[in-house]
């Protein structure tokens, strides 16, 4: 298994009435701690979330997967939680929350190209 990467992936999901509990996925993230390794994708699909949940702000939901994107990424827009090392971010992205924004529990696996398989996790999930 030389060469491989252990990763751990959590599909970005929303919610939108948490009350029903009903979801569709709109991204993933993907960690890999050896590699030093974290990214995100997301697609928002905005008829999609009209036929949801019509009331919801697609713009505002659009503005916070940003917001986890530029945290995941470290990047300086994304705040006091950004500047946190890759796996306090991936964790803090991960942890259990009641919003419209929401994670999956995380899943492992092993790559021999992280990007290729967050473009594959991506399609398969999301698209």
């Amino acid at each position: 298994m030389q060469g491989k990467h252990l990763y751990e992936y959590t599909i970005v999901r929303i919610v939108p009435k948490v009350e029903r509990e009903e979801f569709f996925n709109v991204g993933v993230i993907l960690y890999a701690k050896q590699s030093k390794f974290i990214d995100m994708q997301y697609h928002l699909d905005t008829k999609k979330l009209k036929a949801f949940c019509p009331e919801l702000d697609a713009e505002q939901i659009e503005r916070n997967l940003a917001a986890f994107k530029s945290i995941s990424l470290g990047e300086k827009d994304g705040g006091r939680i950004a500047e946190m090392d890759i796996a306090s971010r991936f964790r803090w992205l991960t942890a259990t929350r009641s919003s419209v924004i929401q994670t999956s529990k995380t899943h492992p696996g092993f790559s021999d190209s992280l990007t290729e398989t967050m473009t594959c996790l991506f399609n398969e999930l999301v698209l």
